[in-house]
């Protein structure tokens, strides 16, 4: 027998009635409906609100701030050489097109090469920005750097 989407049924007494409140004193939910007499949580729209403690000073201002976000900071998309060493053989020419395309960088953001790993081939790389390391592992071999 095989088993369709359409002929799915709910396990016994997994669909349980909404306890029906506020619809007059005969269904044993009118008056009060339910929230007792008076006070805060008897209101409509009642109830402490978001992140209160009950006066106690609140978590989100007894804990210390720190640090600084940099709303100019640049983001990249991030490639290292292992992963060139991997994909590409001596004397290939990456681009930023390249690399998308192959999704090795998979943001459309500007690529960033990184020097983790190691690097045995010449290439011709070009790219938006490359650490110190990186620059000097792929000059040492012979390669080429060009930024866009």
């Amino acid at each position: 027998m095989d088993l369709k989407l359409g002929q799915l049924k709910l396990a016994e007494g997994t669909k349980k009635r909404k306890k029906i409140i506020g619809r007059g004193r005969g269904s044993g939910h009118g008056g009060s409906s339910t929230r007792g007499t008076k006070g805060q949580r008897a209101r409509s729209g009642g109830g402490p609100r978001f992140g209160f403690e009950g006066g106690q000073m609140p978590l989100i201002r007894r804990i210390p701030k720190r640090g600084f976000t940099n709303p100019f900071r640049k983001e990249y998309a991030i490639v290292n050489l292992e992963i060139l060493e991997n994909k590409f053989s001596p004397g290939d020419e990456i681009t930023p097109e390249i690399l998308r395309k192959l999704n090795i960088a998979k943001k459309n953001l500007p690529i960033k090469i990184l020097a983790q790993g190691n690097l045995t081939k010449a290439l011709k790389i070009k790219a938006h920005k490359f650490s110190q390391t990186a620059e000097k592992k792929i000059l040492n071999l012979g390669g080429t750097i060009e930024k866009c």
